[in-house]
């Protein structure tokens, strides 16, 4: 059966999904919906960002309830301020909590998490941008990216690949990846500035991940991640493309663009 992304509706009513490969090795990770919550509009209604302008107590109850759909402490999550940059933070047993109750004790200007360390939830948070997910079953290691367009030019994904290496022995070809819900190219309308840095970072490629539409330029988030992680090693049997845009699906996913920048944030999440 070819490896899949797939909705899994949890016994307290939360919808999440997750990576049929990832699950055949026994990863805890999910990635949630907007579904049953009780956040109110415009964050309605299971928003899992601290940072929204949606209510703490509000907020931490959400987690709470897809921490049980998916089978983690809610205490212990790893979390982090993403910046749309390149920083990727290795998290010990000793991390364990940061940001979970508090954004302002998240990892500071960071989006990449990596951990060998069992019994840690890596969290991080998105509404249009890429969640990347890593996990090595030989090594026994995940990760978790966090890829915009600044990140996904900046190689993000693939950074976070090569740290595993570095740190951790990791063979590239032995991890397993799943690119979940973001904005698809479909969607994925960006401007001229955009188009100049893709030209400048990728000179020979650029086209094979944009297309012009009706004097319009559109990007494919997806496509690019995916060719940034098999340039530095990563098996093409291994990735799995969730392949459903936030944007197009609005009654699922929380999407920045459609909702023209006043939403909740949905999480992806990974535990050893």
């Amino acid at each position: 059966m070819k490896e899949q992304f797939i909705l899994r509706h949890a016994d307290n009513g939360v919808w999440y999904g997750i990576f049929s490969h990832f699950e055949a090795h026994g990863l805890i990770h999910g990635i949630s919906t907007r579904l049953h919550g009780y956040s109110t509009s415009p964050f309605n209604s299971l928003n899992l960002g601290l940072h929204t302008g949606d209510t703490r107590e509000t907020v931490l109850r959400n987690r709470s309830l897809f921490a049980a759909a998916i089978g983690i402490n809610p205490e212990a999550v790893v979390t982090a301020q993403q910046v749309h940059e390149d920083t990727i933070t290795i998290v010990s047993a000793d991390d364990r909590g940061s940001g979970a109750k508090d954004y302002s004790r998240a990892f500071s200007s960071t989006d990449a998490l990596a951990t060998i360390e069992p019994g840690v939830p890596l969290m991080l948070f998105y509404a249009d941008c890429v969640p990347v997910l890593f996990f090595d079953p030989v090594r026994r290691v995940t990760a978790i990216s966090h890829a915009g367009w600044k990140g996904t030019v900046s190689r993000i994904a693939a950074k976070t690949l090569t740290k595993l290496q570095a740190e951790f022995n990791v063979n590239p070809k032995d991890c397993l990846i799943g690119i979940g819900p973001s904005i698809g190219q479909c969607c994925y309308e960006v401007d001229q500035t955009v188009i100049n840095r893709l030209q400048q970072e990728f000179t020979n490629t650029w086209s094979n991940f944009t297309l012009q539409k009706n004097n319009r330029w559109q990007f494919d988030l997806w496509e690019l991640n995916r060719r940034q992680l098999l340039e530095v090693g990563a098996s093409e049997d291994n990735i799995v493309v969730s392949g459903i845009c936030t944007s197009c699906n609005t009654q699922l996913y929380y999407s920045h663009r459609a909702e023209h920048g006043t939403t909740g944030r949905l999480a992806a999440v990974v535990q050893l």
